[in-house]
C-alpha cells in the first residue's frame, strides 16, 4: 500500500452524513481509491462502523452532523469544523455525498482553497419532490447555492440517473459540461450471485428504510388487497425506521401495520445477499431515486422486480424484460404487477436472469469504480 501511495502522492477525503451509508454505497470505492495509490480519509457521523472503516486502511474523522437539524449556529460551527479539517489534511480531491455533505462540503471547500471538487448527488430526495412547505421554501434557495457552488472549473457533479441530470441542467442550476452520469454506487456480482427460488410460498420483499416517499403505504396496501383476493404470497418488509428523516413512517403506524398482519417485518439485515435467496420477487415502489442499490442487489441476484416509473427506479428496470414499471402513488396497478409475477414461475425466472445480465453489463462495481476513477484523474489534471 505504502508503494501505491508514493506513486501517486494525492489525498482524497470523502465527505458523508453517516458511517452505514459510507459503509454500504462508498467503501468498495474508498478500498479502491487507496489500491490506486491515494491516501484516503472519512469524515462522517460514526455510530456502529468505525471498526470496519479503519479495518479498510482508511483514515477516520467523526463528525457531528445531524441531517435534520436546522439550528443555524450548529449548521455553522458544522461547516467550520470541515473548513479545518480540509486545511489539515490539505486533500487534493474531496468527494461529497448527498444533499448536506454537497453544500456543507464545498463551502468548506472553497473557504479551505482545496483544488478539486467531486460532488455527488444519490438521487435528489426530499427537498426535490416533497410538496412539504418547508421543502418548497428551501428549494430555490438551495439552487441557488447549487448555482455558486457546483459551477466551479475544478468541481464535477457526478449524478445517477438522466432524470436527475434534466432537472438540474435543464433548469440552468448546474452547467452541463460539470455533470458526469454515472449509474449507482455499483454491486459486486461475484457477491450478489444469482439465486435459485426457494421452495414454498411465494415472497415479495421491499427492503429499504421506512420512508413514505419509498412506497411503503403502497405496498401495505397493495399487500392487502391481494391477500384479499385470496393471493397465496407473503409480504415482508426489510428495514428499519430513520427518525432523522422529514418523511420517516411513525413508530404507532408501523405498529398497526403489525396488528393487521399483511406484511411480515424481518428487520435490518446486513447480509442482504442472503434475504434475497428467501424471497422470489423485489419491489419497491419508491417516487424518485438515484438509482436504488437494493434494486441492483436483487437483479443481480436473478430477482424480478416491480417498481415506479420514477427517475432512477426505471433505471435498472426495462418493463417486460426483468421486471414491471407502474405509475407511483398506485397501489391499484402495483398490485396487478405483483400478481401477474406470483402467478408466474416461469416468468419469474426470465426476468431474474434478464436482470443479473442487465447488472453485469451496465450496473456492476467495477464499472462505478473505474468510471469514478476516471473522475478523479480528470479533475485533478
Amino acid at each position: 500500500m505504502a508503494k501505491q501511495q508514493a506513486a501517486t502522492g494525492k489525498t482524497i477525503v470523502f465527505f458523508v452524513t453517516e458511517d452505514w451509508y459510507f459503509c454500504s454505497h462508498r467503501l468498495p470505492l474508498a478500498i479502491a481509491a487507496r489500491n490506486a495509490g491515494y491516501s484516503v480519509h472519512v469524515i462522517t457521523r460514526v455510530q456502529d462502523h468505525a471498526a470496519e472503516i479503519e479495518a479498510a486502511g482508511l483514515t477516520l474523522h467523526p463528525i457531528s452532523l445531524s441531517r435534520r437539524s436546522k439550528n443555524p449556529f450548529t449548521e455553522i460551527r458544522i461547516i467550520w469544523q470541515l473548513v479545518q479539517l480540509y486545511r489539515e489534511l490539505r486533500p487534493d480531491v474531496v468527494h461529497h455525498v448527498a444533499l448536506k455533505p454537497v453544500l456543507y462540503g464545498s463551502i468548506a471547500a472553497r473557504l479551505a482553497g482545496i483544488p478539486a471538487v467531486v460532488n455527488a448527488m444519490a438521487g435528489l430526495g426530499f427537498l426535490f419532490i416533497s410538496t412539504n412547505m418547508m421543502a418548497r421554501l428551501m428549494r430555490p434557495v438551495v439552487k441557488l447555492l447549487f448555482r455558486f457552488l457546483l459551477n466551479n472549473r475544478r468541481t464535477t457533479v457526478i449524478l445517477q440517473n438522466p432524470d436527475d441530470v434534466e432537472l438540474l441542467c435543464g433548469s440552468g442550476t448546474v452547467d452541463r459540461e460539470r455533470v458526469r452520469l454515472i449509474r449507482g454506487s455499483g454491486v459486486d456480482p461475484d457477491v450478489y450471485t444469482q439465486k435459485a427460488e426457494p421452495d414454498g410460498v411465494p415472497v415479495v420483499l421491499l427492503a429499504s428504510r421506512f420512508l413514505w416517499d419509498k412506497g411503503i403505504g403502497e405496498f401495505v396496501s397493495a399487500a392487502e388487497s391481494l391477500r384479499t383476493q385470496g393471493a397465496d404470497a407473503r409480504f415482508v418488509l426489510v428495514g428499519d425506521a430513520d427518525a432523522e428523516n422529514p418523511v420517516s413512517i411513525s413508530s404507532s403506524q408501523l405498529e398497526t401495520w403489525k396488528t393487521e398482519g399483511n406484511v411480515e417485518f424481518w428487520g435490518r439485515h446486513d447480509d442482504m445477499p442472503k434475504i434475497f435467496g428467501k424471497v422470489h420477487i423485489v419491489c419497491l415502489p419508491s417516487y424518485r431515486e438515484g438509482v436504488p442499490k437494493v434494486l441492483i442487489e436483487a437483479a443481480s441476484c436473478g430477482r424480478p422486480i416491480v417498481t415506479t416509473d420514477a427517475p432512477g427506479c426505471r433505471e435498472i428496470v426495462v418493463d417486460g424484460h426483468n421486471g414491471l414499471l407502474v405509475p407511483t402513488k398506485d397501489a391499484t396497478s402495483l398490485a396487478s404487477a405483483l400478481r401477474r409475477l406470483l402467478e408466474s414461475p416461469e416468468l419469474r425466472l426470465e426476468m431474474g436472469a434478464a436482470g443479473r445480465q442487465l447488472v453485469k453489463d451496465r450496473f456492476s462495481l467495477e464499472i462505478v469504480i473505474r468510471e469514478t476513477l476516471s473522475v478523479y484523474r480528470s479533475i485533478l489534471q
